[in-house]
């Protein structure tokens, strides 16, 4: 499912600008926002993002920088400040206390009839202890 233009007016501001430090403009951000929405919502691979995303080389990348320099972390701060404030957040916070005992094998207890196979490591004979 596509960004709604409204949805699109407050994450717009929030993104880098479209030229690289590098090469040439890059792909419309819209359009590379929209793909990567689309490969989480279906679950699929990169590979299969349908050709109206454009190349699923271009959005994996995209994806993978914004992760790496900070963007995605910024955008969902705003957002999630811009939400806030006008009180469009229901806060649930939700606390459970349920204990869960493990056997004491997996905890590492000694098990009967095996015995350890660690041997005492001694220093050679001719270094000298310092």
């Amino acid at each position: 499912m596509p960004l709604s233009d409204a949805q699109w007016a407050r994450i717009e501001p929030l993104l880098p600008d479209r030229t690289p430090k590098r090469g040439g403009r890059w792909r419309d951000h819209r359009q590379v926002i929209d793909a990567i929405a689309w490969k989480f919502q279906t679950g699929s691979q990169w590979v299969h993002l349908p050709d109206q995303y454009g190349s699923w080389k271009g959005a994996y990348t995209r994806f993978r920088n914004w992760a790496i320099d900070g963007t995605w972390e910024r955008v969902f701060t705003a957002l999630l400040a811009q939400a806030d404030a006008e009180e469009d957040l229901d806060w649930v916070v939700a606390v459970d206390s349920t204990i869960v005992r493990a056997h004491q094998h997996a905890a590492g207890a000694r098990k009967k009839g095996l015995q350890s196979a660690s041997q005492t490591i001694m220093p050679l004979a001719g270094h000298a202890a310092a």
